[in-house]
């Protein structure tokens, strides 16, 4: 339905969800367009900013409403690589329409589901005007004045390893109050938010594509708002701009607001995947599944034949995919005996996957091989090689920036790997935005404070537990996270002994192994894993699978502990971790399991992890204690 509006127009625009819970409405403040969010009759966000400020118009102030346009959006789709494989979408469509000082037009469209809003700008032709420059963005968010919030700090640019980042790598702030929400160069999305008793909010974008630059969270201004913030100047050694040039007509990427009175549709949303779709077709039926990775314990000197086909003879043991040969294997490894470790890893019925430098030009990063993805033609030359020793994916790192420029690099790297048939994840990387089902050989980022760190870091080794409660409801829930995680050394070292003394019991570790989505999974394993821990353990390993049917939320609070569910096939896993310093115990809803025999991975109080059966009755309730930085699996 399109209603014509005169300029006179004043009274508030509104539109609900399906449901009739989530509300927005929309209106006209002092020529500033506004809007406020509700759920079940609680205040979300109050009176907030919405425009754009171009090169051919400003679209902040001095507007006025020319059209309202509503409608309804309904689809199904299957999606393999994220936390669900089959979605069903509803959502009401609201398109407002407006005009500025000079007669120019701007579109804002809503897509209003249940728990779910998506909006973004779309911009037409303005008479022979057919490319425009957004140079700022003031969409903001206003929340009530109770309202905490969990953050995490955008990286200073040209700094960490070899001037890499911003990689999105920070820790978080948690439960603080929103005033207190400083940072010189803002936050990363995804941002949660409890509003006091009334609800949670996550915001985050997704659909951002070559086409426009990605963008963060500002800090909280002085009349209380968080701004959309593009990329800052100084990333990329300060090549590239940090708005977006567009040809109109032309859209902005999505920004999404997730609402609801508790956190299960935090966990379980599909929103990024939702209002977009696929960019190009995949090339071939890409495969995915588990990992070995050298690298991750054993580090760079592990990077040579002979313990390559440790790790390959590792993962054929364990029944994984694949193996990732990581940096410096162009020196240490060499182009010409890679074929043969290739040829290697498939008599053993395991696939190769390959490191690469992203580039040569936006860091200080020695490891090679370097200059390989950072032109058209160096690249498809490298992925035709790839291609024909057999190699089936790439992890390409340090790219380290958010704007146009560098997301074109994303995009191109990935639309010529499919051309090749090669998978694509990335690390020391941006958050992925809705790249799943964007582009068909995705198969995950790190963006995260990975595994990495806690071989380097005792401040992540001592803060394990308590970042792992915070992905499944913020970073992992809106992308897959390529984490590389279940350490099982006692010391994370090669030698297992002395040093980098790991905090979390075996049972957490193995609870990460599905707290953490992403359907190719490089497993901290190492070889002495396969005598030096119990056999169930491995057996669990051997079996855990990485790509999942349906997830749900059973219990948890970000910073203290988190219990989901994922189902794959007609197998359910469960698993929870626990941050805090003494025991949880718990009476879980796993309905899912009711009356069935389960398996029961745990932890004894003295951090001794062990494995049990039961009996989940028929009203799927069963008690657990999980122990301090300890886990449980029930499956």
């Amino acid at each position: 339905m399109i209603v014509f509006v005169g300029r006179l127009f004043a009274q508030e625009v509104p539109m609900d969800s399906p449901d009739k819970n989530l509300s927005i409405s929309c209106f006209i403040d002092d020529g500033r367009l506004v809007y406020t969010v509700g759920y079940k009759g609680k205040i979300i966000l109050e009176k907030s900013p919405l425009g754009l400020k171009t090169n051919e118009g400003d679209f902040t102030d001095n507007l006025h409403i020319v059209a309202v346009n509503t409608g309804k959006i309904e689809k199904e789709y299957q999606q393999d690589r994220i936390k669900t494989s089959h979605v069903a979408y509803h959502a009401n469509v609201l398109t407002l329409t407006v005009e500025n000082a000079d007669k120019k037009r701007m579109s804002v469209v809503f897509q209003v589901s249940d728990n779910d809003i998506a909006f973004r700008y779309e911009l037409p032709i303005w008479g022979e005007r057919r490319s425009v420059v957004v140079e700022e963005e003031i969409t903001g968010y206003r929340f009530p004045a109770q309202t905490t919030s969990f953050l995490s700090n955008m990286m200073t640019p040209m700094t960490a390893f070899a001037r890499t980042a911003p990689s999105y790598e920070s820790g978080y702030r948690v439960d603080a109050p929103i005033a207190k929400a400083k940072s010189e160069y803002g936050f990363v999305f995804p941002a949660l938010f409890k509003i006091g008793e009334d609800g949670w909010a996550l915001l985050s974008e997704t659909g951002v594509s070559s086409l426009y630059c990605a963008s963060h969270l500002s800090e909280i201004s002085e009349d209380g708002v968080f701004h959309v913030a593009y990329p800052q100047m100084a990333q990329n050694n300060g090549f590239g701009s940090t708005g977006a040039a567009l040809s109109l007509p032309g859209v902005t990427p999505w920004r999404t607001i997730t609402v609801g009175g508790d956190l299960q549709p935090i966990i379980e949303t599909t929103i990024p995947f939702d209002v977009v779709e696929p960019l190009y077709e995949a090339s071939k039926d890409y495969t995915f599944g588990k990992s070995t990775w050298s690298w991750i314990v054993w580090q760079d000197q592990s990077m040579n034949w002979k313990d390559q086909v440790t790790y390959i003879d590792l993962a054929s043991e364990l029944g994984y995919e694949f193996i990732l040969v990581d940096a410096f294997w162009d020196e240490q490894i060499g182009y010409d005996r890679m074929k043969d470790l290739v040829d290697y890893a498939r008599s053993k019925n395991v696939d190769v996957l390959l490191w690469y430098n992203s580039n040569g030009a936006f860091n200080d990063a020695p490891q090679g091989p370097r200059n390989k993805m950072n032109t058209s033609i160096v690249r498809k030359k490298e992925m035709k090689w790839l291609q024909s020793i057999g190699v089936k994916g790439m992890k390409v790192d340090f790219l380290g920036g958010d704007k146009q420029e560098t997301m074109r690099l994303y995009e191109d790297i990935l639309s010529d790997a499919n051309d090749y048939g090669l998978m694509v994840f990335f690390h020391g990387a941006t958050l992925p935005r809705g790249w799943e089902r964007m582009y068909p050989n995705y198969v995950g980022s790190e963006a995260v404070l990975a595994s990495e760190m806690l071989i380097f870091s005792q401040h992540a080794r001592d803060n394990e537990a308590f970042y792992a409660t915070l992905h499944p409801f913020m970073r992992n829930t809106v992308g897959s996270m390529e984490f590389g995680g279940v350490l099982l050394n006692k010391y994370l070292t090669k030698e297992n002994k002395d040093r980098n003394k790991r905090l979390t019991t075996d049972a957490f570790q193995l609870a990460t192994a599905v707290l953490f989505q992403n359907p190719v999974q490089p497993f901290a394993l190492t070889p002495n894993n396969l005598t030096d821990v119990p056999a169930f353990e491995i057996d669990f390993m051997k079996n855990v699978p990485t790509t999942w049917d349906d997830t749900r939320f059973i219990a948890g609070y970000p910073g203290k502990y988190v219990v989901i569910a994922r189902r794959h096939g007609e197998t359910w896993y469960v698993a929870g971790v626990n941050a805090e310093d003494k025991a949880l115990k718990l009476t879980l809803d796993v309905s899912m399991l009711g009356n069935k025999q389960v398996t029961l991975i745990s932890d004894k109080v003295d951090g001794t992890t062990f494995h049990s059966n039961a009996q989940i009755d028929k009203t799927g309730k069963v008690a657990v204690t999980i122990q301090p930085n300890g886990g449980i699996v029930i499956f």
